[in-house]
Parts: structure tokens; C-alpha cells; sequence
């Protein structure tokens, strides 16, 4: 086997991953390049691979940063399987649409208001490059193996994280790669544990809190105490939220607060047809996660949702007290931004990070207090408090992710520790090789690495055996 890092290596972001072997090549996720300008330029340059090579897609879940590049995979001449969980497929519907039309949008608003040095500024790609690829997604079981090739199976086990996350085992030639995916956290309110991998001989694991340990408080406690600080001043909190994940967490706690009378009656708007379409889906796949019929339906009552642009531009104009949730989480984009330019100005109010701030982000500014962020071309003042939330966090932190690691029934020939930035990542890879002694490398972008198709070692086993 040969295992070359596309992505998400010396980053946190890009996450893809070629696998070749058994007489055919795999992609292992397909996503989008985020942060800072020399990241993004990854997305517009041609594939490292040629795409025509490309037997198969494999994806751990739904993220832009691990989906995202799939229409522009599909645009370039791809037609094979996209293989994923069916609460993932479902998600992607959602997603890559909502991702292609915000790269129109944006693409058509700096053309209107000539911020972009681009003549004409161009998306990356279209809502017809998304609905192509979308075709081509098969819907995968948890826990069931999948047949690639004569020497070639794959096997989905659930990761928490998100809806329809996924850690993945590939058999090729004898040899099993375990790809961690987004490692989940144990004792999440909604989603279930990661279940662990019991063996691999290669192991690629994700870092993105491989330098930090997630702080043990209460996130209704710290929403409650921020919105009552807030609203004490007429104040507008403003939640720039992932809409897969993160923003059903709040709704969660903020359905709790207001039935257990935490929270005083002011409105709540959700403004992303995406998260609210998303919301929609915990009803659909509650298999998936923890939460009851019941509970799933009062996350979709706790806001009122914001589906159209002149009904977002009027949550805008509105004054507080109220809360606001709105994409990106990062602030890398959509309707957030819009409400950043109305709030952010005024002292009384409040914007909570909830979640991983890459570097180069608008969410990674804000969280280093920077007095202004650059929007649509200019620059706005940032007077408003801003607070983090990181207990709120859908990733594993290193503690965690050590937790999950240490099932393994024997130490892998080789792990690689991906998808972090450099601090985390090397933190990570100290941690394993002191506490669990296991050979652990950070691997660097387009990196290319031999994997032995040795005969069975003890903990070579056909991917139909007990894994997880």
C-alpha cells in the first residue's frame, strides 16, 4: 500500500488522503482548504492526482472541510462512487448545495460591489457542479463491510462527532489503515461515544485539540450567565455557529434554559437554512445520536428560523435583547457576517465562539481580540465583548483522543498524526509515543509514505472479523 497526504496535513483543514493499493487508488475524503490565503489557493490549483485514476471516495462525515472539494472533484471528470453513512449523504445534500450557492453569492457580491481584485470574481464551484457529484454518493451502513476490490473492503464505525460521522478500516493486501476521522467526545449530550478500534496496522488520527484538554464546565451554565449579562444592557449575543453539530447543541441547551426558566423570554433566531434543514434531520436519524423524539423536536422549536435574505436583513435591524445563530462557524463566510457589520460596533453586545477557530480565520481573529475585522471589503470595529465557549466543542481533546487510542488491542507499525495545526499535532504525537510507545510521525503536505503489504501479523485480521 502507498498512503499520500493531500490534505490536512501540517493544517487542520483540506482533509484528504490517497490510498493506493490492491490495484486500485482511494480517496479518503474530499474537503475544502480553509484559514489563511496560501490554504485557500490549494483549492483552485489542480488535484495532485490525476482524477481519471481515482477508483473510489470515501468520506468520515459531512464537514466542508472533509466534503467540500467534491464538486469540484466531479467537475474535473470524476464519476465514481462516493461512498459515506446515510445520515452523511443526507447531510451532504444539504451542505455542498448550501456551499455552492454561498460561493455564487459571494462571487456575484464582490462583483457588484468590486471588492475583489478578481474581474470577474469567480466560485469555486456552482450548484450544478454539487447536484452532479451528489448523484454519485452511495449511502454505507454503520459497521458493515464494503467490498472496493478483490483485495479491497472497507468497514464504517461510528465517531460521534456529528451526525453520521465516521471512523473508517480499509483492508488492502493482507493490511488494515484505520482512519480516525473526527474523533467525537465521550459523555456528549448528543451524540454517541466513538466506538474504538480494536485493530490496524497503520493508523491516521486526528489532532485538532492534540495540544489542549477541554475545561470540565457546564456550557448551559456559561450560555445562561452570558445572555443574562447581555440582556441586562438591551445587548444582542450574537453565536457564530457550524450548522451541523454546534448549532443543534445550543438549541439544545437554550431549550433546557428556557424550560427549566433559565433564561428570560427575549427571541431567539436561527438565521441558516442550512442549520434549520439540518435541525430538521435529528428527527430522521435517531439511530444517530442520543436525543428522544421528544427532545429532537424542541431543538427545532427553540428559535425562530430565518429562511429568506430580507428576513435576515430585519434580525439585523432589530434590537436586543435577543440572540442570533447564524453560520459560518468561523466566520468565513455567510449570513454571520452580515450580523458582525450590525453588532459588533456596539459595547452592549456579546459574540460567543463555540467552537475550533482555524488559523487565519475571521473566527481566529476575533478570538485574539483583534479591534477590527475586515468584512466585505472593509474594515469593522469590534467593540462588542467577545466570549469562548470551548467546552461546547464536538472534537475529541487530547485526553480523549488518548482514551480512544488505548482500546487498541495492539500497537499499530505506524501512526500518523494529521488534521491539526503544527502545535497540536506534534503535541499530540509526543503524548502517544511517551505514554502509549507506539511509532508516531507528523507527516507533511503531498507527503507520500510506503505501506508494507506484508503477510498477517497477530493483528492483521480480515476486515468481516470484530473490529469495534
Amino acid at each position: 500500500m502507498k498512503l499520500t497526504f493531500l490534505g490536512a496535513a501540517e493544517t487542520v483543514t483540506g482533509s484528504k488522503y490517497l490510498l493506493e493499493g490492491a490495484g486500485i487508488r482511494v480517496l479518503i475524503d474530499c474537503g475544502l482548504f480553509e484559514g489563511t490565503k496560501n490554504l485557500r489557493l490549494r483549492n483552485w490549483a489542480p488535484l495532485p492526482v490525476p482524477v481519471e485514476t481515482l477508483d473510489a471516495v470515501i468520506l468520515t462525515h459531512a464537514h466542508i472541510d472533509h466534503s467540500g472539494y467534491l464538486p469540484v472533484l466531479a467537475r474535473m471528470g470524476y464519476r465514481g462512487p462516493v461512498y459515506a453513512t446515510s445520515s452523511t449523504v443526507d447531510l451532504c445534500g444539504i451542505m455542498l448545495r448550501d456551499s455552492a450557492k454561498l460561493q455564487e453569492e459571494e462571487a456575484d457580491f464582490a462583483n457588484r460591489h468590486a471588492y475583489s481584485k478578481h474581474h470577474p470574481a469567480l466560485p469555486l464551484y456552482t450548484v450544478d457542479d454539487a447536484e452532479r457529484v451528489l448523484e454519485q454518493f452511495v449511502p454505507c451502513e454503520f459497521n458493515s463491510p464494503v467490498t472496493l476490490a478483490n483485495e479491497a473492503s472497507f468497514r464504517l464505525l461510528p465517531a460521534g462527532h456529528i451526525l453520521g460521522a465516521a471512523s473508517l478500516l480499509v483492508y488492502m493486501n493482507g493490511k488494515l489503515a484505520a482512519f480516525s476521522g473526527d474523533l467525537g467526545r465521550y459523555s456528549d449530550p448528543i451524540m454517541r461515544d466513538p466506538m474504538p478500534i480494536m485493530h490496524a496496522d497503520y493508523l491516521v488520527v486526528e489532532s485538532t485539540y492534540g495540544d489542549r484538554l477541554h475545561a470540565p464546565s457546564d456550557p448551559a451554565a456559561e450560555l445562561e450567565a452570558i445572555f443574562a449579562r447581555t440582556f441586562k444592557h438591551g445587548g444582542v449575543v450574537v453565536i457564530p455557529s457550524f450548522a451541523v453539530g454546534r448549532t443543534q447543541a445550543i438549541l439544545h441547551y437554550i431549550a433546557l434554559l428556557k424550560e427549566t426558566g433559565r433564561m428570560p423570554n427575549v427571541p431567539v433566531f436561527l438565521d441558516s437554512p442550512m442549520a434549520i434543514a439540518v435541525t430538521d434531520l435529528y428527527r430522521h436519524h435517531l439511530r444517530d445520536h442520543r436525543l428522544t423524539i421528544t427532545q429532537a423536536n424542541a431543538i427545532s422549536k427553540a428559535a425562530t428560523m430565518v429562511r429568506t435574505v430580507d428576513q435576515s436583513k430585519e434580525v439585523s435591524g432589530r434590537h436586543g435583547p435577543m440572540v442570533v445563530i447564524a453560520g459560518s462557524g468561523m466566520l468565513t463566510g455567510g449570513r454571520v457576517l452580515h450580523h458582525l457589520k450590525a453588532f459588533a460596533p456596539d459595547a452592549r453586545n456579546t459574540i460567543v465562539l463555540v467552537g475550533f477557530q482555524a488559523a487565519g480565520t475571521r473566527g481566529a481573529a476575533l478570538e485574539a481580540h483583534a479591534p477590527t475585522l475586515k468584512i466585505h471589503g472593509e474594515y469593522v470595529p469590534v467593540r462588542a465583548k467577545v466570549e469562548s465557549i470551548s467546552s461546547l466543542s464536538a472534537h475529541a481533546d487530547y485526553r480523549e483522543t488518548l482514551t480512544w487510542l488505548s482500546s487498541m488491542s495492539t500497537p499499530p507499525d505506524r501512526v500518523f498524526v494529521t488534521h491539526g495545526e503544527p502545535a497540536a499535532a506534534d503535541a499530540l504525537r509526543r503524548r502517544i509515543v511517551e505514554e502509549l510507545h507506539w511509532p508516531c510521525e507528523v507527516p507533511t503536505y503531498l507527503e507520500s509514505v510506503e505501506l508494507a503489504d506484508a503477510p498477517h501479523t497477530a493483528h492483521s485480521v480480515p476486515l468481516d472479523a470484530p473490529i469495534g
